[in-house]
């Protein structure tokens, strides 16, 4: 058994891409996309068609309308080809308007439903501010499952989890970034290695503390850099996976064993936490790395929004 089917045994496995022609080599369950995913994808010549085709059959109606068929025809023809779930982003620009966000992932779950997908298979993904959080309970009470990405810090996990959200996103791969680049030549790789990696001290934080404390969120571990944290985070509910990382996963029959478990999880002493808007931000703005990266997050996604924009407008 290779490492990728070892995994599927304990994990949800879904596929971090907009290149959905790739999806079929490692049947995950679900798939994630991002504006920046999807802008590389719509720029190789076997997608562009896909541009094309939306531009046409939407010209003259307003650009982030148009964007937003964009996205819905790539998740239509992901779910096409997976059994469970794809994730589509609510422009990042949007990222402290509450209300928009709420307005914007409605729209995206309508257009879905034009195409005769059902609304359990989107989770419409925000970005977790403040903001971000209190739309996403607002879609949740609407029925509107969502994936809560750009996660950085505790905080934003237990915010989540009180506005009851169906997912998050919190990026293993972004952390580790942050704690390498701060260290400098100080960092050693060996010694900050599979459980001693940041990013997969932070899963492994959350994960324990949602289930000590019933909390239903899912939670999926993303951005990873290396395969080491795929495996230290196995028995994780999910991890969204590029396709690379996929790839040397199926190539390898190295043995692999969950490290996380719910049981145990459930037996520690874990207290309880809560925010208010307040103690969120303070919490939030205490974080150095997360306060950081997730600034840093939203600007490079709207920065792509911006590029998929211009494409839009060329076609």
């Amino acid at each position: 058994m290779n490492q990728l089917d070892a995994l599927k045994q304990h994990t949800v496995v879904v596929a971090d891409t907009g290149d959905f022609k790739q999806l079929s080599a490692y049947q995950p369950q679900d798939a994630t996309t991002n504006p920046s995913l999807i802008l590389k994808a719509v720029q190789k010549p076997e997608y562009a068609p896909l541009l094309s085709t939306e531009v046409a059959a939407h010209r003259g109606r307003p650009l982030d309308e148009v964007m937003d068929h964009l996205l819905v025809h790539f998740g239509c023809e992901i779910l096409a080809i997976i059994p469970g779930r794809v994730s589509t982003e609510v422009d990042a620009r949007l990222s402290f308007d509450t209300a928009a966000t709420v307005a914007r992932g409605k729209r995206l779950i309508a257009m879905y439903q034009a195409q005769g997908i059902s609304k359990d298979r989107v989770l419409i993904k925000v970005a977790s501010t403040w903001e971000g959080i209190q739309a996403a309970a607002q879609l949740q009470q609407a029925g509107i499952h969502t994936n809560l990405t750009l996660l950085f810090a505790f905080c934003q996990a237990v915010a989540c989890g009180q506005a009851k959200v169906q997912l998050i996103s919190p990026f293993v791969g972004r952390i580790y970034d942050w704690y390498k680049k701060s260290a400098g030549a100080a960092w050693v790789e060996a010694d900050k290695a599979a459980e001693n990696d940041p990013g997969v001290q932070s899963v492994v934080q959350i994960y324990n503390y949602y289930k000590h404390h019933g909390i239903a969120t899912e939670v999926m571990g993303a951005s990873f850099r290396n395969v080491g944290q795929i495996t230290a985070l196995a028995g994780c509910d999910l991890l969204t996976i590029s396709p690379d990382l996929l790839a040397t996963l199926a190539a390898s029959d190295a043995p692999l064993l969950p490290r996380l478990h719910a049981p145990a999880a459930r037996a520690m002493d874990i207290a309880a936490v809560h925010y208010d808007e307040a103690g969120f931000r303070f919490a939030l703005n205490e974080d150095a790395m997360a306060t950081e990266k997730l600034s840093e997050g939203i600007r490079a996604f709207c920065v792509d929004a911006i590029k998929l924009e211009k494409l839009l407008l060329a076609a």
